[in-house]
């Protein structure tokens, strides 16, 4: 299986605009999402897909492979549909998060390894230690079947534990929490880019909820490593503290 790394970048992001150009001790962020991309194993090639002119230039800029895409895409995954059609030679995709700047190699080589042919989508999902994370809509929760195919993605806690108290809650069941990566098949990509959103994507505002309710099947993977999205300046200034820490 050939499997291509796109990490979609986009300026105009609505919580943190220019985030993908910020400086993070000396390079940006969209350098270090590459440059730890690229560690990867498993994935034949990497590029950042963007639609704006000067993100292209910063990845030029330092040797890295972009591609120019239409500005009228509403989320990664039709960018990386665009991508693909330009790439025939390659069986799957990996969306790689662009805004997260010390991305595990191994993240991406976990994903990978699920990808055999048959897999139409895959994702990963990471034990929940933090109780504050339960009833955090930021977080995305998930729940799987015995085959680690995700039954369903939520901004609430799932499963809902009856007769057990909030704080008890880890102790009782074992959450999963959403870590941001996805793979697709590279037919499968193009069929989903084409569904229009369903009643729980439009409920929840999660794009992989369309892909549910349509009847594609999710591989789960499991990680033990953490990861580090950077949504806002205040999530930066974060990151940075603990750098120097």
């Amino acid at each position: 299986m050939r499997v291509l790394g796109i990490i979609p970048a986009r300026y105009a992001s609505s919580r943190f605009p220019g985030k993908a150009l910020v400086q993070i001790q000396g390079k940006t962020m969209i350098r270090r999402v590459y440059e730890q991309a690229i560690k990867s194993q498993l994935v034949d090639k990497v590029l950042v897909a963007t639609d704006d002119q000067r993100i292209f230039e910063e990845v030029s800029s330092f040797g890295g492979a972009v591609m120019m895409t239409s500005a009228a895409h509403r989320n990664g995954t039709e960018r990386c549909a665009e991508v693909i059609l330009e790439h025939p030679g390659y069986d799957y995709v990996i969306n790689i998060q662009g805004d997260e700047p010390f991305i595990h190699p191994e993240h991406i080589d976990r994903v990978a390894s699920l990808l055999d042919g048959d897999t139409e989508l895959a994702t990963l999902v990471k034990k929940i230690t933090d109780p504050a994370v339960l009833d955090d809509p930021s977080e995305m929760k998930v729940i799987f079947n015995q085959d680690r195919e995700a039954i369903y993605f939520s901004r609430a806690c799932i499963p809902y534990l009856r007769d057990v108290k909030p704080e008890d809650r880890l102790k009782k069941h074992t959450f999963y929490k959403h870590i941001g990566l996805y793979g697709y098949r590279r037919d499968i990509l193009l069929e989903i880019t084409q569904l229009p959103p369903g009643t729980l994507e439009t409920a929840e505002a999660l794009e992989q909820l369309r892909w549910i309710e349509n009847g594609y099947s999710i591989k789960i993977g499991l990680t033990t490593l953490e990861s580090q999205m950077i949504d806002t300046p205040e999530d930066l200034a974060k990151l940075t503290q603990d750098m120097t820490l």
